[in-house]
């Protein structure tokens, strides 16, 4: 790897952690000795890279540090773009013309010795064209998300069983076929999936429920744990 491609590694494994990172584990992923890590975290240093710890402690990089958004290896365009193709090909009508977007704007801002990677990658997924249509609007949906508001449903489920319920959304699970609403409901107490082709009717309240989403996302994945060990067991 080239000293250049090497620092900007660096940065990038800084970047994405929110602990301290050791030197031994940046030379285990550059696959380099800690001995080249210190002096290239020096070097960065003195280009001002605003790195802080020592050796032996880890290394942080300061909030607010950030390198050009589309400084980007062929490794991580065919990744961009692979997502954004199977999103393309799941997701709710929004979604699938913001991949599509996205796309085409990561194929015109790379370099033309990278633009093979958008147009012509090794690696694509297969839309799926049976899949069910959303009974809700998922806009609406991920914007009552982001700002923690309630949603009231009329909803029917495998049964054919009519309910309406007032529920907390956390988050939109995009499966083959299907996507599911996932939410803390006020009528079981308890956190619960929707299928969105199965609404039957939505009213997205202005009422904010008392949790931060991401805590809840939290809670939810801690209870998808527990009920896990208890089957298993």
């Amino acid at each position: 790897m080239r000293r250049a491609d090497r620092l900007f590694q660096i940065i990038q494994i800084l970047r994405r952690s929110r602990r301290p990172v050791t030197a031994d584990a940046i030379a285990a992923e550059l696959e380099t000795s800690k001995r080249t890590v210190y002096r290239d975290i020096a070097t960065l240093i003195g280009q001002r890279v605003p790195i802080r710890g020592e050796a032996g402690m880890g290394y942080v990089l300061d909030k607010g540090f950030d390198l050009p958004p589309l400084m980007l290896t062929p490794e991580e365009i065919e990744a961009a773009v692979l997502g954004a193709q199977w999103v393309a090909g799941r997701g709710d009508p929004a979604l699938a013309r913001a991949a599509q977007d996205l796309i085409a704007k990561i194929g015109a801002a790379v370099p033309e010795r990278l633009r093979p990677y958008v147009l012509e990658p090794a690696t694509s997924s297969v839309p799926i064209r049976d899949n069910l249509p959303d009974r809700i609007d998922m806009v609406q949906v991920r914007a009552a998300i982001h700002g923690a508001r309630k949603i009231a449903l009329r909803y029917r489920d495998e049964q054919e069983r009519p309910s309406e319920r007032t529920i907390w959304p956390i988050g939109v699970g995009y499966f083959e076929t299907t996507r599911l609403l996932i939410a803390w409901c006020e009528m079981r107490r308890d956190f619960r999936h929707f299928r969105t082709d199965r609404v039957e009717e939505a009213t997205f309240l202005d009422e904010r429920y008392p949790e931060r989403p991401a805590a809840l996302r939290t809670k939810w994945r801690r209870t998808l744990a527990q009920r896990r060990e208890r089957q298993a067991g």
